[in-house]
């Protein structure tokens, strides 16, 4: 764990995603390496061994925590759910609570946006990261492979078992578009139960924001990465912030570039080159609800968000040479 030096002026460039800009306060500064990101905790208090004592728990919970989701680690619970459907009969598989809430999460989420969320596509995620690297148009052989193991349909839970069912071979869940704000939502957990509520986590750009520094109506925070005039600066406080985008990984090929995000309908990297920065209670909620709105653009957007606890989204979308602007305030 490295502690990073206070300073007066502090910031945290965070390249596509929103950064927390903190003038003039006492703020005291921690990073571990987590989830293949950088997390950061920041803290309007002054270093004491207690606070430490916090800021340790509060990243053991992270690291407990990115072993239950992980699709990186074999031996996480996420894959040894995933393998579980190679068996000739799939059978119920015992869920910890955390990852049956936020599976559960993920089938409600993906009901409320008609299949926009999908918590199954892993075949199609390790399909295009290795076409990223190669900088080749996955093959249309794959592409149907991976899309025929894919699919909410195929994910059944048993709330009163807390168990879940894998209905297709070789599936591979994925939880990268809402682990890392569930991850930074408990996180922050740990670090108000030990008293430290005037705090911060910032899990690689999604932000878990806790109360307010002490004479400030908020950590004031810059939107989004893609520069535009109108994503200003804003104080914020117990809320939560994602940005999702097609600014760092994409694959472009002739002249269409292909997004990391993919549409669960098509199993192709979306071509709409936007992104959506969401504001909302929980980092759970605006890390998946940013991913989503990409998904369906910004007109379905407007409808759905209605039915979600977001308080904000931005969105920017490149056309042709113009990047458009539209916002929706639910706050």
């Amino acid at each position: 764990m490295r502690i990073l030096v206070k300073s007066i002026f502090l910031i945290f460039v965070l390249s596509n995603h929103s950064r927390v800009l903190s003038a003039d306060l006492d703020h005291v500064t921690f990073s571990q390496r987590l989830m293949g990101t950088d997390v950061k905790i920041v803290m309007n208090y002054s270093k004491s061994s207690d606070l430490e004592a916090a800021v340790k728990k509060a990243y053991l919970e992270g690291n407990r925590l990115n072993f239950i989701f992980s699709d990186y680690i074999a031996d996480s619970e996420l894959s040894k759910f995933s393998r579980s459907s190679n068996s000739v009969s799939s059978e119920n598989f015992k869920l910890s609570k955390e990852l049956f809430v936020v599976l559960n999460y993920c089938l409600t989420l993906s009901t409320l946006s008609n299949g926009s969320f999908d918590p199954t596509l892993g075949p199609l995620t390790r399909l295009w990261r290795i076409s990223r690297h190669q900088r080749i148009f996955p093959e249309k052989s794959k592409l149907t492979n991976a899309l025929a193991r894919s699919g909410t349909k195929y994910l059944k839970l048993d709330e009163a078992q807390q168990t879940g069912q894998l209905l297709a071979s070789n599936m591979v869940l994925d939880l990268g578009g809402v682990a890392k704000g569930y991850i930074a939502d408990r996180m922050l957990d740990i670090l108000q139960g030990y008293g430290f509520s005037r705090s911060l986590v910032d899990a690689g750009g999604d932000l878990r924001i806790g109360d307010a520094p002490l004479g400030s109506a908020g950590w004031k925070i810059e939107i989004g990465g893609r520069k535009d005039e109108k994503l200003t600066m804003l104080k914020l406080a117990n809320c939560a912030v994602a940005t999702s985008g097609d600014t760092e990984q994409f694959l472009k090929i002739n002249d269409t570039q292909y997004s990391h995000i993919i549409d669960p309908q098509t199993g192709i990297g979306l071509v709409n080159q936007a992104q959506a920065t969401v504001i909302a209670p929980t980092g759970m909620e605006a890390d998946s609800l940013a991913s989503t709105f990409l998904v369906t653009g910004f007109e379905k957007a407007t409808a759905l968000i209605k039915k979600t606890n977001a308080k904000h989204l931005y969105f920017l979308e490149k056309r042709g040479d113009q990047i458009i602007f539209n916002e929706i305030p639910r706050d």
